[in-house]
């Protein structure tokens, strides 16, 4: 079993920034990829920025600049720098991991997400 905490969210002002934790537990034995997607009212999730275990990345095109993730891999943490945001980047952020359990049985699991509002 495998469990995502997120941590980090909450209001900030425009121009301002934020940073978001996601930290896995339970029965891994590795951790493959971990990343950030958002949902904001009325859209689809989408895709923010993925880290693999070996430190490659992938951003949506219009946040790469801004958003950087980055990873703790003793830690099992990801984390998502969110630089210069915008009221658009209002939205549900979950967190998302793959892997392996201790007995080599392939997980995917979503966390149950963190709000962050950008606002004066």
């Amino acid at each position: 079993q495998v469990q995502l905490v997120e941590s980090g969210g909450g209001l900030v002002q425009p121009g301002g920034s934020l940073r978001l934790s996601c930290a896995a537990s339970g029965s891994i034995f590795t951790l493959d990829a971990m990343g950030w997607y958002r949902q904001a009212p009325g859209k689809q999730r989408e895709l923010v920025a993925a880290i693999t275990s070996g430190g490659s990345t992938n951003y949506a095109d219009s946040l790469k600049g801004r958003f950087i993730i980055s990873r703790a891999n003793a830690k099992n943490t990801v984390y998502l720098q969110m630089n210069t945001v915008k009221p658009e980047d209002t939205a549900v952020y979950y967190c998302h991991a793959e892997g392996r359990t201790t007995d080599w049985t392939p997980f995917d699991y979503w966390g149950l997400g963190t709000q962050v509002t950008v606002a004066s």
